[in-house]
């Protein structure tokens, strides 16, 4: 039961949003745009927030929902982390996908609404914050999410979230280079930039 219920959470988090909404308005693989991704970002600087936030609702619903399943049908937070886990790693990798998929923030959002909520309200500020200064999207991302294993330290949530925490931010983190180099070269694009 344990490991169909871990194979659910994945192919869940295989849902690719962006690269469904994209095709349904304009019949194009998403892909071959813009970053490349299939994510709610790389949506909203194509087409908008009129599809770039249902995409980063359904995102976060992807990683929220096995989550809190895992926790209500077997009260284990092990499992909870490891679904959440794998639903950010389907979101990342989809199989069905040649496994080019997102970047995993919104999905990661959802596994830890669920999982460490408190944490979660100060990453979304520190997000929010870097945003408004910066107007860098991949930049707050990058900020928040790498503060979590910080702030669950803070605030004692245990070792097993920690290091789901930890082995997210390296994830995250490693789907954002081609970001991180473009901010090192000042060639990143700024929030409400449309692609050309």
């Amino acid at each position: 039961m344990k490991i169909l219920f871990l194979l659910f959470s994945y192919f869940l988090g295989t849902i690719p949003t962006g690269y469904l909404f994209f095709w349904i308005t304009d019949k194009k693989d998403i892909r071959n745009f813009g970053s490349g991704s299939t994510g709610a970002t790389n949506l909203f600087r194509l087409k908008g927030w009129k599809l770039a936030l249902p995409a980063i609702l359904v995102d976060i619903l992807k990683g929220a929902v096995p989550a809190y399943l895992a926790l209500q049908l077997f009260s284990d937070l092990r499992i909870a982390i490891l679904a959440g886990f794998l639903a950010v790693l389907g979101h990342c990798f989809p199989a069905y996908l040649k496994f080019k998929g997102g970047k995993g923030v919104a999905t990661t959002v959802g596994v830890f609404i669920i999982l460490a909520f408190k944490p979660f309200l100060i990453s979304l500020a520190i997000f929010i914050i870097v945003i408004a200064i910066s107007r860098y999207v991949s930049l707050g991302s990058l900020l928040s999410i790498l503060s979590y294993p910080f702030l669950i330290m803070i605030f004692h949530k245990g070792e097993e979230t920690l290091f789901l925490s930890m082995a997210i931010s390296i994830l995250i983190a490693a789907r954002h280079a081609g970001n991180i180099k473009r901010l090192i070269q000042g060639t990143e694009r700024k929030f409400g930039e449309k692609e050309k």
